[in-house]
């Protein structure tokens, strides 16, 4: 019953923000309708258009060449191409607008060469649409890769052979075999990627554009209208879940058995010539312009400007950000360990629904989760304060709404699915058999945990928590809306550096969140060795079942 009530509390914000539907408005959609909605619409739609494009050809052809053809370097090229993961997608944007922009040193040296004078020559614009679709495949298309490897990499090599046999080129097999029988996965990593750009707010604001994200912010802070943020949050909530059950139908749709008893691996095959050019390119663009270049600009602009960020505060921002993570992570750590745990030594339907119920979170964009977590604190923190006013004459003012507790809660909200899911990972490797001598040996649930299972998990554990410190770390829109007054953290500090154009003082920030993003990415990289099995590290909700694998 705990586990249950537990699993309701976070799955609040989801509550709210569809019962707001219900609730008058004013002429707030009104207003809406007439000016902005429909480009909210089509710029969302677009966008979510473009991505899928980007990520499903970054990702795709990459995890195909490295996992059945071997040449030099392509041990490396594994593990690096998840390296874009480690730059959140609005730090990308802020660099790649340093570089292209007009006053950028690109076009500056063009410029500068030929004699061009501004509007003698055309450039593509970096702040529009096509950047931001630019910019997000970019830093989403691993989650495509990470899957679709996995997938490769459990196929047998006997599947292939027979393709090869009945008269198929190694490219008709790939179309025709490999690819649908991957397919499952590929769509769970679109998905995901979709989610994160629906989810996106640092890139869109940055380049212009008027999506869901950036609408929900300005209903919240430009129009004051928080049932209107909360409505339009709710629009937002059902393109998730209309991505959620197309991935759904999808693997239901796309059913396969492995019909061999074991997996014969493929033997790699080799490239020479041109072959060999081609899958340079494909490999390492990627990692280039997702990573390298970005990362030196970084290193660049930090190096220059290191005089004006080593400062009292920015010891603050980075206390205050580790401060956050630290106290999340290990909140969700504890929580994901308690549900994980009690699903397995419990198992019922109350414990299953209920795991179900917190993975929610991972599908919620940080501005729904925001204002799902908000409304109900500050109608609980009015409430409170009328009480006591009219009873004690004493006003409490905003008890939760202001403090850090609500981003913390909204931080668990948002991230515990990707804790508990590493967590249940663990669990689901310690066979059934300990448990059962650790009863006969009369231990009780409890003192079975911390004598057995977490000496096990150790790495699950450490796993859970380092993924959770560094999303918080780099999480923007949830703390935009609800972090305390006067109280800055290291994503909030890159964002008003870039939006005030001071993109090279913005360096310094933002290379501390993507030096401490490379350790979940290290991570991962560990986990796609693993072959045949999808990476404990993402939401369970979003994973394909066993069957469909």
């Amino acid at each position: 019953m705990l586990l249950l009530v537990l699993s309701l509390l976070l799955a609040t914000p989801v509550v709210v923000v569809i019962s707001s539907v219900f609730f008058p408005a004013g002429d707030i959609w009104a207003h809406l309708f007439d000016t902005v909605l429909t480009r909210y619409v089509r710029n969302s739609l677009l966008l979510m258009a473009g991505v899928s494009v980007g990520v499903l050809t970054l990702g795709i052809f990459p995890a195909w060449l490295v996992t059945v053809y071997r040449f030099p370097g392509s041990k490396v090229l594994e593990w690096a191409l998840l390296l874009p993961l480690a730059i959140p997608a609005y730090i990308i944007a802020y660099t790649y607008t340093g570089m292209l922009d007009v006053a950028g040193p690109l076009q500056s040296n063009l410029r500068e060469a030929f004699g061009w004078r501004y509007g003698d020559y055309w450039f593509p614009e970096i702040r529009s649409l096509g950047g931001a679709i630019a910019m997000l495949s970019l830093v989403f298309y691993p989650y495509v890769y990470l899957l679709a490897r996995a997938a490769f990499t459990e196929q047998s090599g006997s599947v292939m052979e027979a393709a090869r046999s009945l008269g198929c080129t190694k490219r008709s097999a790939f179309l025709r075999v490999a690819l649908p029988l991957a397919r499952p996965a590929i769509v769970v990593g679109l998905s995901i990627a979709l989610m994160e750009t629906l989810a996106d707010y640092g890139t869109v604001q940055y380049f212009g554009l008027s999506t869901f994200t950036t609408g929900i912010y300005r209903t919240w802070n430009g129009l004051g209208s928080s049932v209107g943020a909360a409505q339009l949050s709710a629009l937002l909530l059902g393109f998730v879940f209309i991505l959620l059950s197309l991935e759904a139908w999808s693997r239901q749709q796309s059913q396969f058995f492995n019909t061999g008893a074991r997996n014969r691996p493929s033997d790699p095959g080799t490239l020479q010539g041109l072959s060999l050019c081609l899958a340079y390119a494909v490999c390492v663009l990627p990692v280039l312009f997702g990573f390298i270049v970005p990362f030196l600009q970084l290193l660049f602009w930090a190096s220059i400007t290191y005089d004006t960020i080593l400062t009292s505060d920015f010891a603050g921002y980075l206390v205050n950000s580790v401060t956050l993570a630290a106290l999340t992570a290990s909140a969700a750590l504890g929580l994901a360990l308690f549900i994980a745990y009690g699903k397995r030594a419990f198992p019922s339907k109350v414990s299953s629904v209920s795991a179900r119920l917190v993975g929610l979170g991972y599908a919620l964009p940080g501005t729904v989760v925001a204002i799902g977590v908000l409304v109900p604190f500050a109608w609980f923190d009015n409430r409170l304060s009328e009480f006591m006013i009219a009873n004690f004459n004493y006003n409490t003012g905003l008890l939760l709404s202001g403090t850090v507790f609500i981003l913390i809660f909204a931080y668990l909200v948002r991230f515990l699915p990707i804790a508990l899911n590493t967590v249940d990972a663990g669990l689901a490797k310690i066979r059934p058999s300990m448990d059962e001598a650790g009863r006969s040996m009369g231990l009780g649930p409890a003192a079975l945990l911390r004598r057995v299972h977490i000496p096990i998990m150790r790495g699950s554990l450490a796993t859970a928590l380092l993924l959770v410190f560094v999303d918080v770390l780099k999480e923007l829109p949830a703390t935009l809306l609800l972090r305390p007054f006067n109280f800055n953290t290291l994503a909030i500090r890159t964002f008003e550096l870039a939006n005030e154009e001071r993109l090279a003082d913005a360096a310094g920030p933002a290379l501390a969140i993507v030096l401490a993003s490379l350790i979940p990415v290290i991570l991962l990289s560990r986990t796609l060795r693993q072959a045949g099995e999808a990476p404990s590290s993402l939401p369970q909700a979003s994973l394909p079942s066993d069957e469909n694998r």
